[in-house]
């Protein structure tokens, strides 16, 4: 009677913990879909596209050599990325511990004593016992921990995985923003050159009493005002430069790269379709891993409530049998098992698994809220990028239109129908205007890097 007792009570804690040996899925509650808003169409849900840009090798996107040598120094020395190799072997040496886990622990503890009593002869005795210990998994306690300890794994390794992507695409937009840097600069340089010019000629006017000393001192000062902004100009290009440098993990000093005009952009933008940011981006999969790991933190959290089974064995040799001590020694066995049933542990019990419940929830939301910033930022890239086209086009009309302006300008003035003034109006316009579409052509470049990224491009 009391082994059917028994064997019902153990068929019922099993068919209560089959859960317990569940693996972690996806909760279907998870919802990438819609996430893309086109950026040209009212309306907002982009058409699905099975092309998708993020799984093109990093190569491919950015094709400058000068640049690519750069992204290969940088992922070969950077800091972040070194460490966060070092992480992933960290992980992967405790996975090795967890998996090691079901196997029973074996170690060897010798003993000698020497006692005498009354000046008696000093009786020697001694052990050499193996002690092992083993733990039957019954209830899915090392399982769950195994299967954590994976989670973290593959946690490290897409960890691992966003530090790449960021890296690469870093890299990227630091050497574009040197390439618009060095645009900047020859354009105000350029411009400079015109201004000291002007500057020379009004001094001549002014002497041939064609003008007066305040066209002149306003001509200096438009003058002194371009040598300035290109001297800040120059300063931003080598904090760059430094930037970059560090990023390489190298002390700050020039940066060998090409022109602006030299670099072969991709022409058409594709996303993919949402689904695939759940397995293509890495930051969302880290979010995914700290699901699993809460959703195994749990399981384990129930499978304290279920009983736990422990085997411990002694083999090796002794002299010693009690009061005796007899030469040689004997083998010593020993072997006791201990089933071990919580009944009352001050709620803690109940208080773990609630809270490891509370913070699946939390893990659950925070992973569907990834999807979301992930979606965000590809939609963000998707509409920059369109809106960087369009502005090119109207700039390159807007630096035709000033660039025509300042020429009439000069020519009215030599028929004296305008003034120095409106001369000196039309050529700021036109730096301006040059300087905007450098920076807009920079903006559309830098769409391409966001949507790359944003698509976790650039992982192995």
């Amino acid at each position: 009677m009391k082994k059917q007792i028994i064997g019902m009570m153990c068929a019922t804690a099993m068919m209560s913990s089959c859960h317990i040996y569940k693996a972690y899925d996806r909760p279907e509650s998870i919802d990438a879909s819609g996430i893309y808003r086109d950026p040209v169409s009212a309306v907002d849900t982009l058409a699905a596209d099975t092309m998708n840009m993020g799984n093109l090798p990093w190569q491919e996107i950015f094709r400058d050599a000068k640049l690519q040598s750069l992204i290969e120094e940088g992922l070969a020395n950077n800091v972040d990325m070194q460490a966060a190799i070092l992480r992933v072997e960290e992980a992967k040496v405790m996975l090795t511990s967890a998996r090691l886990s079901y196997l029973p622990s074996i170690n060897l503890a010798p003993q000698g004593t020497l006692s005498s009593f009354d000046g008696s002869k000093t009786s020697k005795t001694y052990q050499l016992p193996v002690a092992a210990s083993w733990e039957i998994d019954l209830f899915g306690k090392l399982l769950n921990a195994n299967r954590n300890q994976k989670t973290a794994y593959l946690q490290s390794k897409y960890a691992q995985q966003a530090v790449r992507s960021q890296l690469i695409c870093g890299i990227a937009n630091i050497y574009y923003s040197l390439l618009m840097l060095d645009r900047q600069v020859e354009i105000t340089t350029e411009t400079s050159a015109i201004y000291k010019e002007n500057v020379r000629v009004m001094e001549a006017m002014k002497i041939a009493g064609m003008t007066t000393e305040a066209a002149v001192a306003q001509m200096r000062a438009a003058s002194h005002q371009v040598e300035a902004s290109l001297m800040d100009l120059k300063r931003q290009v080598r904090e760059t430069e430094n930037s970059l440098a560090v990023l390489l993990a190298k002390a700050p000093q020039t940066i060998e790269r090409s022109t602006l005009d030299e670099q072969v952009m991709p022409e058409e933008l594709t996303a993919g379709v949402p689904l695939q940011l759940l397995e293509n981006r890495p930051d969302v999969k880290v979010a995914e891993m700290t699901l699993a790991s809460a959703y195994y933190t749990t399981n384990q959290a129930r499978a304290a409530f279920y009983p736990g089974l422990n085997i411990t064995g002694t083999a090796g040799w002794t002299n010693s049998a009690g009061a005796m001590v007899v030469n040689p020694g004997k083998v010593l066995l020993t072997a006791i098992g201990s089933l071990t049933q919580p009944i009352f542990n001050n709620g803690k019990l109940i208080a773990n698994l609630k809270v490891s419940k509370a913070e699946e929830k939390i893990a659950q939301m925070n992973y569907q809220q990834a999807i979301l910033k992930a979606g965000q930022e590809v939609s963000d890239a998707l509409f920059l990028y369109e809106t960087q086209n369009k502005k090119l086009q109207e700039d390159k009309g807007q630096v035709e239109q000033l660039d025509k302006a300042v020429t009439y300008t000069k020519a009215l003035f030599q028929s004296g129908d305008a003034t120095y003034l409106e001369i000196l109006t039309a050529q700021q316009s036109l730096l301006s205007a040059q300087l905007s579409e450098v920076a807009d052509n920079f903006q559309r470049m830098q769409a391409v890097i966001n949507l790359y990224s944003a698509l976790g491009g650039g992982r192995e």
